[in-house]
């Protein structure tokens, strides 16, 4: 493993899951860089890599929604970080969950928190795409759970 992959497999990060509705299906997939980044506005960020289909819908879809997930979700995580999964709703079935009402993205419940936004700015980086999205809406929070986090390449 290189020292940078290594060096930042030392940083804790939050697992949120970012979804998406497409045209045709339901598209979501697992993300440790999703972030807060101003108050006024409201906005946030999700970094994804260049590659992913999610990172292609993004760039013609505006509207969307991040799903932070509790300790208890290490499942859900795992199901959305999976190459080659099938459409969210799939991912989702038995899982409680609902569609977001400003994005029409797939929300799942029982996280810490989740939210809807719409992408205000697209910024090329690396091997990577960030998008900087406006708060739409919160859905839920729920301060009684912990959140499940991503530390040296696994969840905890």
């Amino acid at each position: 493993m290189n020292e940078f992959v290594e060096a930042m497999a030392q940083v804790v990060t939050g697992v949120t899951i970012v979804t998406v509705k497409d045209d045709r299906d339901d598209v979501g997939v697992t993300v440790s860089t999703f972030t807060s980044l101003s108050l006024d506005p409201r906005l946030v960020m999700v970094s994804l890599d260049n590659t992913g289909y999610l990172n292609e819908l993004l760039l013609r879809q505006d509207r969307w929604a991040a799903s932070v997930l509790s300790a208890g979700q290490k499942a859900i995580a795992s199901r959305f970080a999976t190459a080659g999964r099938p459409g969210a709703r799939l991912l989702l079935a038995g899982t409680p969950h609902h569609r977001g009402a400003l994005s029409e993205a797939l929300v799942v419940d029982g996280g810490v928190t989740a939210l809807e936004a719409e992408t205000v700015k697209v910024v090329p980086a690396g091997d990577h795409t960030l998008f900087i999205a406006k708060v739409l809406g919160v859905e839920y929070v729920d301060a009684s759970v912990l959140p499940l986090a991503r530390y040296r390449s696994r969840y905890r």
